[in-house]
């Protein structure tokens, strides 16, 4: 079975695949560390940005200097426009290619931004639903960030509308644990192994 997971900046993914883990063997990919992988030197990734970005954006040491890479691209919309055309397709290339190659139970893709063709892979969409408030509070205790910071960053992410309309399930992770853990086997009864 293989399952996208999506839902915003402090929804309680991470906690939710850490679950998946231990409780159904699951295999995680993650975009994020995916495009990580395709942005490191010699991959296809790193690549197209030095193409599209010029070499200011590497570091001493010929690997991208991420404070360079992420200040070019918030001064030009139209560069992180021409990176994102470029590198989204790679990563889900990848990530594609690993969740059909897998052996395991479930294979569960995390991603904030959901794939724009799940049809071609998923089994099931589930989006992790988290009340504002909570998310807020997440962020504020593991990342230290301010309650405004918080909702810059859980503003420029995708409405909660869009996550639902895509979505096969959707997971309240917005109280105690225990009952998230109990909707997720609920879920899974019977498709996961």
């Amino acid at each position: 079975m293989i399952v996208e997971l999506t839902g915003g900046v402090g929804s309680g993914k991470s906690r939710i695949l850490e679950f998946l883990k231990e409780e159904y063997g699951a295999e995680i990919l993650q975009t994020d560390e995916t495009a990580r992988q395709l942005q490191q030197k010699g991959e296809e990734g790193f690549r197209k940005m030095v193409e599209i970005l010029g070499d200011g954006i590497l570091g001493p040491d010929g690997q991208l200097d991420r404070e360079k890479t992420a200040r070019r691209l918030f001064q030009d919309p139209a560069a992180l426009e021409a990176v994102n055309s470029s590198i989204h397709p790679m990563v889900w290339d990848r990530i594609h290619g690993q969740a059909r190659a897998s052996k395991a139970p479930l294979v569960v893709v995390e991603s904030a931004v959901p794939d724009q063709n799940p049809n071609d892979i998923y089994d099931e969409v589930w989006y992790v639903y988290t009340r504002k408030e909570v998310r807020i509070q997440r962020l504020m205790e593991s990342r230290g960030y301010s309650r405004e910071k918080s909702l810059q960053v859980m503003e420029r992410q995708l409405p909660e509308e869009a996550y639902r309309a895509g979505a096969d399930r959707v997971i309240d992770n917005s109280g105690d644990f225990e009952e998230t853990k109990q909707q997720i086997r609920q879920i899974t009864e019977g498709k996961a192994g």
